[in-house]
């Protein structure tokens, strides 16, 4: 057997007008860099089509910042297929496929042609010939071997056995010297560093739906923390106010609608806008600030939902509401702060076309506009949060970006950014105490099958594993699978997302397993995200209410990953990134194929509670109230084989007696 791309040369694609397109940030490798990086790419293809391709290459180089082999990509739009409709010699095999697919496809792609799912850098790959060989491998791939891949390369197949995992995956996993943006950058251009995110490189993304759940969550949470929302009300009568409506953002306007509030995200990229709108996930749109305002008041007199979309910079936006004493009662922000000086963050005062101009020709101007922008913005946050306005961080580091800024005084303690900022995470606020230390988290699942009816098959079956009367957090979640039909959540391949605990996980992956089995459904892939309990170390995110010093270590991730690869996840994956930058977080994901056999029963009941408990575990030791009382029960339900190591309580005033220098 000898897997290797063809000696024919491939047609050049045709490139669908309207399907948005990565900007150019520039080309910056040295001469003897760029060779090795030409090199490196045509590794991939047989030697007599060298000739040809390499000027191809470096053209893509030097005007695109990469070399994404655009030849090497099929034509037309990669939407998923059913799975029976895929060759393979293994149920995953075949799965894995559907999922890279969808991720790829022109509904949930931020910029399909370059392999960016979302996040404005989160690729399945680098390159169109490590997606073809990708491909290729999954169609060999049998249940005694491994696919391993590394930053979107994959190294081979190996042998393994039927109880292993098929698929494991490893991006951007850099040495601690060389763990930065720049240096990144450079790695990326010359084609071994893939930026994944989690579940672009993970192949588990399933369209912004994904983090709807998460939004919603968030927004109610936030509304009976601190507007005073009953635990059976809504946000109906309340105005949310934030930015970004792309692959993870657009999700916001969608969340506030499903919430009950009125809301208003600015975005500065029309096209963004107009996908948004097309879906049903806006139903307003407007360049007029005073418009876009006076349009969320009449919603809010009438108690009913409407999400608005500001074509606009958000910095003008909420100059103009302070200037104007317009009360904003929640505000956060989802531009990609992560990638602030490569595209993420549009600075206010520039149009977005000028935006990409500048990333092409002058970074360094762009990275002062940049920090201008962001000083404006925490400036202007700085006077709304004084009247009255909840601000929270969303966890796309737009805090820290302040922060990098050149704005210490958003520091916490005045020294440096490990203790946190002035403003809230909203782990440290919202998600962390009321949902991740409880476990709760977002369980997801793709029907493998295609079948609408088959989703419509597992929303009922997981809605009927939940307990509502349980706690508070059941109830949220037993509405929202209720409501996840009417309220028209996919986008791509038939997908959903469910918040539930470990115990509540594992039962519904069971259920679903049983199904199979019995021929009720087709095959069912399991995963989450990163945005979780236990998969992702990030000091200015999924980990900012770890408050016992260990939020700066990524030991739970590292664990994560290789605790699922122990026991036998059908796909594993550890990611350098996640959604806040480089270096700035480490997080382990997984993919789980329900095939129907009793292997797949035997490796969730395993897997599935490891997976959670290992991060309500850290938290627990990390003494948070929640964790610690769900580590107890815990321990008393799974004596049997189970004990997490609970923490022993000082007395506060001990500590405060002494004399600490």
């Amino acid at each position: 057997m000898k897997i290797t791309l063809s000696n024919e040369l491939p047609h050049y694609p045709e490139f669908k007008e309207g399907i948005r397109r990565a900007p150019d940030r520039g080309f910056r490798l040295t001469p003897v860099q760029t060779e090795i990086a030409l090199k490196n790419a045509l590794r991939y293809i047989p030697c007599e089509l060298h000739k040809t391709l390499a000027p191809e290459f470096l053209e893509e180089l030097e005007t695109r910042g990469r070399i994404y082999g655009y030849r090497y990509r099929p034509d037309g739009d990669l939407k998923a297929k059913p799975i029976d409709e895929y060759k393979g010699k293994c149920v995953e095999g075949k799965a894995f496929q559907v999922m890279i697919d969808n991720n790829l496809c022109f509904d949930i792609a931020l910029y399909p042609y370059e392999l960016v799912t979302y996040g404005e850098t989160g690729q399945v790959c680098q390159n169109w010939m490590q997606y073809r060989l990708i491909k290729m491998y999954l169609e060999e791939l049998t249940q005694d071997q491994t696919l391993v891949v590394e930053s979107g390369h994959p190294l081979g197949l190996f042998k393994s056995k039927p109880d292993a995992p098929r698929v494991i995956i490893t991006n951007s996993m850099m040495i601690g010297q060389f763990d930065n943006l720049p240096d990144w950058e450079i790695a990326a251009q010359m084609g071994v560093a893939n930026y994944g995110q989690m579940t672009a490189g993970g192949w588990m993304y399933i369209g912004p739906q994904g983090i709807v759940h998460g939004t919603f969550n968030t927004l109610l949470n936030a509304g009976r923390k601190k507007l005073g929302v009953p635990q059976d009300g809504d946000l109906r009568g309340h105005l949310f106010v934030s930015s970004g409506l792309g692959g993870m953002s657009g999700a916001q306007p969608k969340a506030a609608d499903i919430a009950g509030a009125a809301s208003i995200i600015a975005e500065v990229d029309y096209s963004r806008i107009e996908t948004r709108y097309s879906q049903g996930w806006v139903h307003k749109i407007t360049g007029d600030k005073q418009q876009a305002f006076a349009w969320a008041h009449e919603a809010m007199t009438r108690k009913e939902p409407l999400s608005i979309a500001y074509h606009g910079n958000i910095v003008d936006l909420l100059e103009f509401a302070e200037a104007e004493n317009i009360h904003i009662e929640l505000l956060s922000d989802q531009t990609s702060c992560h990638e602030p000086y490569t595209g993420g963050y549009c600075p206010a005062g520039i149009s977005f076309e000028e935006r990409t101009r500048l990333l092409k020709e002058d970074r360094t101007k762009f990275h002062e506009l940049v920090n201008e922008s962001l000083e404006r913005h925490f400036r202007v946050i700085k006077k709304l949060t004084a009247r009255g306005t909840y601000f929270f961080d969303y966890g796309n580091s737009f805090m820290k970006a302040v922060y990098d800024a050149g704005v210490k005084e958003i520091s916490k303690n005045g020294v440096d950014d490990k203790d946190g900022f002035i403003f809230p995470s909203y782990v440290e606020d919202i998600m962390g105490p009321e949902l991740f230390d409880y476990g709760y988290g977002p369980f997801r699942w793709v029907c493998l099958s295609g079948k609408h009816e088959d989703l419509v098959k597992t929303d009922k079956a997981a809605m009927d594993c939940i307990d509502p009367t349980r706690r508070g957090q059941d109830m949220d979640n037993w509405i929202w699978i209720r409501d996840a039909g009417k309220n028209k959540l996919v986008v791509g391949t038939q997908a959903r997302i469910l918040y539930q605990d470990a115990l509540g996980r594992m039962n519904i992956a069971l259920k679903f397993n049983e199904m199979v089995r019995n021929g009720e459904v087709g095959p069912i892939m399991l995963g989450r995200d990163h945005h979780d309990v236990s998969g992702t170390d990030s000091p200015f995110r999924e980990t900012a209410n770890i408050k016992d010093g260990s939020n700066v270590m990524a030991d739970m991730a590292v664990q994560c990953f290789a605790g699922n690869a122990a026991r036998g996840m059908s796909l594993v994956a550890l990611h350098n990134g996640g959604g806040v930058g480089i270096g700035k977080a480490i997080n382990g994901g997984f993919g789980m194929v329900c095939d129907g056999s009793e292997r797949v029963d035997e490796i969730l009941r395993s897997a599935m509670l490891w997976d959670v408990m290992g991060g309500v575990a850290r938290r627990s030791w990390a003494r948070n109230a929640n964790a610690i009382s769900t580590v107890r029960e815990f321990n008393r339900s799974y004596a049997e084989g189970y004990h997490i190591t609970e923490p022993y309580l000082v007395d506060e005033e001990i500590i405060k007696t002494l004399k600490i220098l």
